[in-house]
């Protein structure tokens, strides 16, 4: 992308698309990156299937909704509904988007800061960090582990081969559960190896319940409890493999015997669970405090905590962050003092942030 962006939105959430309709509507040249295949795909993959989506507000927050485009229905919606709902809102008002653009790194330049992508670098006067607090967390293993995915959007692509499960929890199941009963519909007979590093899965009633009736019914499943993912490496065709432990030995001569299976990393899902964004703020050098007792009533003790501005500005300069990223608390910085804000992860929350922070931007760019 040629010339300097008034406003880099990394995240394609609520905030993000709050920020990027008011950056519109502002005149400011602007791009949302996301990288998942569209946007809100935070809340679609972590919301359950037919989950309601409230127009929730803290009771202490005097605040109407600031961009009641996106405000939640009063009347409770499924979060299919209302992420439908948003997608239009997009189309219809032409936001720019970018999506499965993965964020790397934040760079200084002159007068501008250069965001690093997979896809290439980004030029921007200001960048808003608008990513939720549920990053999903990196499958560590030598090799480009950076393909395997960690959600399912379409069942229908793992038919006709083995797929590997990566996860002992109820994110894994749902997985699971999605692909077998695409490939049971189709008559696929190639298995869904479900492997955990513990020797017991843990997932609630529902979800058990759920998973034995698609097995009753024909679905074809391999647990591998005790798996361990080890390492990465490319096959003499050039497809790029996982290979997962399944047992160990170790000899008492320190010699380690142990039986693996290999799978394409295309072919993988790891449901590992998630982060929260402290590794991000650390690599793009934005400041955090360590709680102490007596210094925070929301977090504790030896939480870290980011510190922003009342606009939401980080310690970085022209790095903004706001949404869930903060949640539930930061350290705000005003009349040159520090106290614990409050900060609940709501949609309205989020929407709000992005009101505060982009007129914040429109002010100090003079637009």
């Amino acid at each position: 992308m040629s010339g300097i962006l008034d406003v880099l939105i990394v995240g394609g959430g609520p905030a993000g698309v709050a920020a990027a309709y008011l950056c519109h509507k502002s005149g400011l040249s602007y791009l949302v990156i996301e990288q998942g295949k569209a946007i809100f795909q935070g809340i679609a993959n972590t919301y359950p299937e037919g989950k309601n989506v409230y127009a929730s507000r803290p009771k202490e927050s005097p605040e109407p909704f600031m961009v009641d485009e996106l405000k939640p229905p009063d009347k409770p919606v499924s979060v299919e509904k209302y992420i439908q709902y948003v997608h239009h809102f997009v189309q219809h008002e032409n936001l720019a988007v970018k999506t499965e653009v993965d964020f790397e790194d934040i760079v200084d330049a002159r007068d501008h800061l250069v965001v690093k992508t997979n896809t290439g670098p980004i030029k921007a006067r200001k960048v808003l960090l608008a990513f939720g607090s549920s990053i999903p967390k990196e499958l560590s293993v030598y090799g480009d582990a950076k393909m395997v995915a960690k959600s399912v959007d379409d069942p229908k692509k793992y038919l006709g081969v083995r797929v590997l499960v990566i996860g002992g929890g109820n994110t894994a199941a749902d997985v699971l559960i999605s692909i077998l009963k695409e490939k049971r519909q189709a008559n696929d007979t190639q298995p869904v190896y479900w492997a955990h590093i513990s020797e017991k899965f843990d997932v609630n009633k529902e979800t058990a319940q759920r998973l034995g009736e698609e097995i009753l019914l024909g679905g074809n499943i391999r647990l591998l409890p005790g798996a361990t993912p080890r390492i990465g490496e490319v096959d003499e065709s050039g497809v790029d493999r996982l290979i997962i432990r399944i047992n160990e030995y170790k000899q008492t001569d320190g010699i380690e015997i142990y039986n693996s299976m290999n799978f394409p990393m295309k072919n993988v899902i790891a449901c590992i669970g998630s982060q929260g964004p402290l590794p991000i703020f650390d690599k793009v050098g934005i400041q955090t405090i360590t709680c102490a007792e007596g210094v925070c009533s929301i977090a504790k003790e030896g939480d870290r905590l980011i510190l922003l501005t009342a606009d939401f500005e980080s310690t970085r300069r022209g790095v903004y962050v706001i949404g869930g990223a903060i949640s539930p608390s930061y350290m705000r910085i005003s009349g040159g003092s520090i106290s614990e804000e409050k900060h609940p992860n709501l949609i309205y929350t989020a929407i709000n942030d992005a009101h505060h922070a982009v007129e914040a931007i429109v002010k100090k760019l003079g637009k």
